[in-house]
This record gives structure tokens, C-alpha cells and sequence, in this order.
């Protein structure tokens, strides 16, 4: 399940990908996208950015116990029924790819995730907004996840629900029922995953 992402094309190039107007100012392209940090995302409004990682203030769980971790990944067997979830909004994050770790603490090695054809990846995601100290509104956003492909499988137990280009709209405006049957594991072969190297993980 994305633990950071990347996106080095323009949001330009993005925003043809996805047929919408691109009218997301001062974002540059990143190989290191942390939570915390804010990701372009589409919504039913068009791109604009939200900060990766809900904090859920006031949510509470099947107990009736206060959410207290910040989520930024979800997962999609529970999404939909869980009262932490309860009035959420659904949005894509479109990115060029993703990493993962394999190995102990000290001797981690890091993939890097891509489509094999280059084509900008979707993830299914939701989102909130949170008010902050001061009155600030906050629009946060997480990655919805299912179980891995065979792609994915050696390398973690989980992936992101990725989706095709003609499900986009389908995952935004869809019901609760469409929108479950899209979060499946992307199909095995389509992804390409090599040694990240090449990556500076204290810069964005």
C-alpha cells in the first residue's frame, strides 16, 4: 500500500490524461511525496490538492472509540461500513508511481512502482475536511487499498486500488456498490517494479 509517491510530469500532462482543465497553481514535479505533504487529486470539482493523511477529529470506530491515528491509506473492505468513514467524498490521485519496502529496519531496499505502458497511475482515494485551530479548513485525502496483485504480492500485503481512465468518473459519482466493485486488484503484468536507488528520502 503507497507508503510515498511521485509525480514528475507536468499536472498539465496530467490533466490531458484525465480530460479535465488543469487549474492547480505552484505545484512542482516531486520523486518523494511523504504524508503530510499535499497531493494533487481529482475530485468531482477538477484537480486541486489536499493534504496526504486524514486526521479524523471527532470520528470514532465500531467501538465508539476516538479514531486517533492520522489514516492515509483505507482499506476497501471496510471503507464503506465503518462509522470512522461516515460522510466522506471520494477523489483519484494521480501520480506516476509509488514506493515500497522490503527487508529489516537497517537493510531496507526501495521499489519504485510505475505502469509498464508509462501511463500515469489512479488511485481510488477518499477524503474529508478537517477544521482546524483558528478556523483553517484542511481538505485531506487517503489512498483506498485491497490485496495485492501477483505484481505486488512479493513485496507487500497490500496495494492501492488503482483504476482505469474510463472508471474515473464511475469511482467519483458512482454509488457505494459501483464504487466497491472497482476496488480490485490491478490486473497482474501491468506494473513494473524495479530497485529505487536513485532516491534523495530527506527531499521532496
Amino acid at each position: 500500500m503507497p507508503g510515498r509517491f511521485f509525480l514528475t510530469r507536468p499536472i498539465a500532462e496530467i490533466a490531458r490524461f484525465l480530460g479535465v482543465t488543469d487549474r492547480v497553481e505552484g505545484q512542482t514535479p516531486r520523486r518523494n511525496i511523504q504524508p503530510g505533504q499535499d497531493v494533487i487529486v481529482l475530485t468531482g470539482d477538477g484537480l486541486t490538492a489536499m493534504r496526504w493523511g486524514m486526521i479524523p477529529v471527532g470520528r470514532v470506530n465500531a467501538r465508539g472509540r476516538p479514531v486517533m491515528e492520522t489514516i492515509i491509506n483505507a482499506r476497501s473492505e471496510t471503507v464503506f461500513d465503518k462509522s470512522a468513514f461516515d460522510g466522506i467524498g471520494r477523489a483519484i490521485i494521480p501520480v506516476d508511481g509509488w514506493y515500497e519496502w522490503t527487508g529489516e529496519k537497517r537493510r531496507k531496499t526501495a521499489w519504485r512502482i510505475t505502469a509498464k505502458d508509462g501511463s500515469p497511475l489512479l488511485f481510488a482515494a477518499i477524503t474529508d475536511s478537517w477544521e482546524a485551530p483558528g478556523g483553517q479548513r484542511v481538505d485531506q485525502v487517503a489512498a483506498v487499498t485491497c490485496e495485492p496483485n501477483a505484481d505486488v504480492e512479493p513485496i507487500h500485503h497490500r496495494m492501492g486500488v488503482l483504476l482505469e481512465a474510463r472508471d474515473a468518473q464511475g469511482w467519483l459519482h458512482g454509488t457505494e456498490d459501483e464504487a466497491q466493485g472497482l476496488a480490485r486488484p490491478w490486473p497482474e503484468g501491468r506494473l513494473a517494479i524495479e530497485e529505487a536507488d536513485d532516491v534523495d528520502w530527506s527531499a521532496a
